[in-house]
């Protein structure tokens, strides 16, 4: 719940938001699912047994971890934040999505 109400003061959201998890204690607890709604945002989690729902997201952290983590050896925390930061900028405006063949 930390993550999301930072995310939010960092953040300024003006479409609806979907935010994706899986069924975990705390994404289905009564605190997680009014904050998600105090805040416009659509919980969304995986069925039981049925991992395909997370696909998009599965996707996109695998590419993360190949094109960003894995070529790197961080020392400290904070060079791995600004690292995966840039790297999640270059990858939604500059990245070519190779289907289109442009950037997003």
């Amino acid at each position: 719940m930390s993550t999301i109400k930072a995310a939010k003061k960092k953040e300024k959201v003006t479409a609806q938001m979907q935010l994706h998890s899986d069924q975990g204690f705390q994404y289905t607890s009564q605190a997680y699912f009014k904050l998600t709604q105090s805040y416009g945002i659509t919980p969304s989690m995986s069925s039981r047994g049925n991992p395909y729902d997370n696909a998009l997201a599965e996707n996109f952290f695998s590419i993360l971890k190949t094109e960003c983590i894995y070529r790197a050896k961080l020392p400290t925390y904070e060079e791995a934040r600004l690292l995966i930061s840039e790297y999640i900028h270059f990858y939604n405006n500059e990245r070519i999505q190779l289907k289109i063949n442009i950037p997003p």
